[in-house]
């Protein structure tokens, strides 16, 4: 790797390798020490091509859930199936592995920005902005860097846009797998709303068990499925269609809805 080579963002990969060892490094007891992160189907992660690859999944926290990624992905990559023993792995990550993320949130603080150099591909909020409801047109230069970003490699991407459950899958995400048409990736996660704080910085509660599922490529019909049977494919695959809702006790979902409130509130 050259000493001043960029990705198509115009980062610096020198910089954003050592950002990545860095977190990496820091992170990695958060999901084997602290708490525990059980893995399921990683193998599948090492026979995916380097580029045009999309990864959907639910959200719980804001960073955590995505650190996560870039730990199960590395550690896949280099011959660990389903697990992230030895930090190691992180020592040679895979470089053009990218996020989307809400602009605002990478923009809220020094540390976020940091975190934003590692691979974030920031958005505007189309229905949310500061707190706020919001009604505004998608932003085509997004739309473009997320394209460029599966050009150049992997994209991982949480359709719900919030980490709420069980709240509806942006039509956007569709739009970009059907222009696109790329490899698409669902992941299943739990137990980062109880092990972290909203934002995934603070550890709230040790000795959580965590659960990372990744699943096996979507099927599309690129040219002939609707917009509306993508997003319904997608709520499926990332079990947030609203027919899990009947297989989770009514106590569970005020619960989650309660701690999602307390954290609201609280930031």
């Amino acid at each position: 790797m050259g000493l001043f080579k960029k990705n198509p963002f115009g980062h610096y990969l020198v910089l954003k390798k050592w950002l990545i060892r860095i977190f990496g490094v820091l992170t990695h007891r958060r999901y084997r020490g602290f708490n525990e992160l059980q893995i399921e189907g990683s193998e599948i992660i090492k026979n995916l091509p380097d580029t045009n690859v999309l990864f959907v999944s639910n959200h719980q926290t804001y960073f955590a859930d995505v650190t996560a990624m870039f730990h199960v992905f590395n550690a896949s990559l280099s011959g660990r199936v389903d697990s992230i023993k030895n930090v190691g792995y992180i020592w040679q990550p895979k470089m053009n592995i990218y996020y989307v993320a809400a602009k605002e949130t990478m923009r809220a603080g020094l540390l976020a920005r940091i975190m934003a150099y590692a691979g974030a591909i920031t958005v505007e909020r189309t229905w949310r902005a500061k707190g706020q409801e919001v009604n505004r047109q998608v932003n085509p230069n997004d739309t473009q860097n997320i394209g460029k970003a599966l050009n150049d490699g992997w994209v991982i991407t949480f359709p719900q846009g919030t980490t709420k459950p069980f709240k509806p899958i942006r039509k956007g995400t569709a739009h970009i797998i059907k222009n696109h048409k790329p490899i698409v990736i669902p992941i299943v996660i739990d137990g980062f709303r109880r092990s972290f704080d909203k934002k995934g910085l603070r550890i709230k509660k040790r000795g959580i068990l965590q659960s990372f599922q990744i699943k096996e490529p979507l099927e599309f019909d690129y040219e002939n499925e609707s917009i509306e049977e993508i997003v319904e494919k997608l709520e499926y695959a990332i079990e947030q269609h609203s027919s899990f809702l009947k297989v989770i006790p009514a106590e569970e979902i005020q619960v989650m809805e309660d701690l999602n409130e307390k954290r609201r509130f609280g930031y």
